[in-house]
């Protein structure tokens, strides 16, 4: 199963599609005039340097365009915070919402956010605060420094919205910015936030997963509702794509598939209106009434691994987002790789606990009855160790995993290059080198974002990217046989133009 795209620096884009509207600016008065425009948002992250954050968690309370004249317009739906694991956003991208807002010209975009939550691998030489040891997974509760708001009013503000005209903004949240030395967030930091306009044509609107509510197969429409309690219309055409549902499901993919229960991804090609979203595609992630989680391995053995959570369809308490999960394999766990139509190449397998590797995502069902919670940890000072659970699983499913680094090296005849400054607990004799490189390999399916040429010839040595991919524990020779890390296949490179 595919994992639900809400991925680390927290890049914000929000995206208007605007019809029905005139060409003049003009004061807004109400959301619900005819003159009103569909704005959406959208997350996708930066990740810091220096640091191995292996989650950080953020509640956004509002979102709100500020107009040359006067109230802002907010473009969060009955003002619902909306919780977003910004480690899952670096070569991704979250669609959250959309609003109605009039046409006009608006000089700046305000985003609040509260809640912050952090985990992270100690990877530095000496305890944190006396409680964080030296090569241990820790929580922290951090505070906000300055204001919890922060306002982005430079370029490419202000802008008009009129009609048809689609407009976007890319913000990018970076983490290795606004994450300061003792671990507080500061949002007020310099470059801690930036904005950008999106390209007018094809504009990436990311993805979102939810509950299926309601299915109407005669009009191609169906319902999501998100973990956040938001309701999406959903939309599909001929073009509209499904993928990974089981045989029991259906035979082709086509609206047919759906069922009123089951939890879906819908990767968003194009915003009809404000709550109405048109499908690109439509992934299966899990059926209704069955427990899956996904998350990140920071540590396994031959029985075990253990897992820091990233996702839990069913929204369970018990299967806490941050938590550190001690997972037993059952007899005869299956192993696999998701693939969602992506070609791997012989050789990179996955069949088996000797192909496990820390820093690999995966996607693992919970056994029936196996759930145990031990008691919430106890905090110092804002720190301690995350909230632990265990349970066992029968089947473990390789997902893409979110990496960046610099691009260190280029073989443009094998169409690969090396990638450094991967976090130091990923697995293996490189966990501790300061020059840790990996390979990455690409395919004629590999995607180019953010690139002047959206290709491989757009790499450059030094350039700093994000991988969105699927990790395997060794090159077993396809790339560099001298390399002894471990492999990337690319499904996505994505530039970061304004660095770490």
């Amino acid at each position: 199963m595919r994992k639900a795209s809400f991925l680390p620096l927290v890049a914000a884009i929000v995206s208007s599609i605007l019809t029905g509207c005139g060409m003049n600016s003009f004061t807004p008065t109400s959301t619900s005039s005819a003159d009103s425009v569909p704005v959406s948002l959208t997350m996708t992250d930066d990740p810091p340097s220096g640091v191995s954050v292996l989650f950080f968690q953020v509640s956004l309370t509002d979102a709100s365009l500020t107009p040359a004249t006067g109230s802002a317009v907010s473009l969060l739906s009955n003002n619902t915070p909306i919780q977003i694991d910004v480690t899952k956003l670096q070569a991704l991208s979250a669609f959250l919402s959309t609003a109605n807002v009039p046409a006009g010209t608006y000089n700046s975009l305000s985003l609040t956010f509260a809640s912050p939550q952090l985990v992270i691998f100690n990877a530095s030489d000496q305890s944190i605060a006396s409680t964080c040891a030296v090569g241990t997974v820790c929580q922290l509760t951090p505070t906000i420094d300055n204001s919890a708001t922060v306002t982005l009013s430079s370029d490419p503000f202000p802008v008009t919205v009129a009609a048809n005209s689609p407009l976007g903004f890319l913000v990018d949240f970076h983490l290795n910015t606004i994450i300061q030395s003792d671990l507080s967030v500061n949002l007020a930091a310099s470059n801690g936030v930036t904005v950008s306009q999106l390209p007018q044509q094809h504009p990436r609107f990311g993805s979102l997963a939810g509950t299926v509510a309601s299915v109407t197969a005669s009009s191609n429409e169906f319902t999501v509702q998100t973990l956040w309690g938001k309701t999406f219309t959903i939309d599909s055409n001929t073009s509209t794509t499904y993928d990974d549902f089981p045989t029991s499901a259906c035979m082709t993919g086509s609206i047919s598939c759906l069922a009123v229960g089951q939890f879906v991804q819908v990767d968003v090609a194009s915003v009809v209106s404000a709550g109405t979203l048109l499908a690109d595609q439509v992934t299966y992630l899990q059926a209704a009434g069955q427990e899956t989680v996904e998350g990140t391995i920071v540590g396994f053995n031959a029985t075990q691994m253990k897992l820091i959570l990233h996702d839990c369809p069913s929204n369970n308490s018990d299967l806490p987002l941050g938590g550190e999960a001690t997972v037993t394999f059952a007899s005869g766990t299956t192993f696999s790789v998701d693939a969602n139509g992506f070609t791997i190449p012989a050789g990179m397998v996955f069949t088996g606990t000797e192909n496990l590797a820390a820093g690999q995502e995966v996607q693992v069902n919970v056994a029936t009855g196996t759930l145990t919670n031990a008691s919430s940890p106890t905090m110092t000072g804002g720190w301690g160790p995350p909230r632990s659970l265990s349970f066992t699983t029968n089947n473990v499913e390789l997902e893409p995993s979110q990496i960046t680094g610099s691009v260190a090296s280029i073989d443009s005849t094998s169409t690969s290059f090396t990638l450094g400054g991967f976090p130091n607990f990923f697995s293996g004799p490189w966990a501790n080198s300061a020059a840790w490189q990996a390979a990455i390999d690409t395919t004629t399916q590999t995607t180019y974002q953010n690139f002047t040429t959206d290709s491989f010839s757009g790499l450059a040595t030094g350039d700093i990217v994000s991988v969105n991919g699927w990790l395997f524990e060794t090159d077993n020779g396809l790339a560099d046989p001298t390399v002894t890390s471990p492999v990337v296949l690319a499904q996505t490179v994505t530039m970061h133009s304004n660095g770490w």
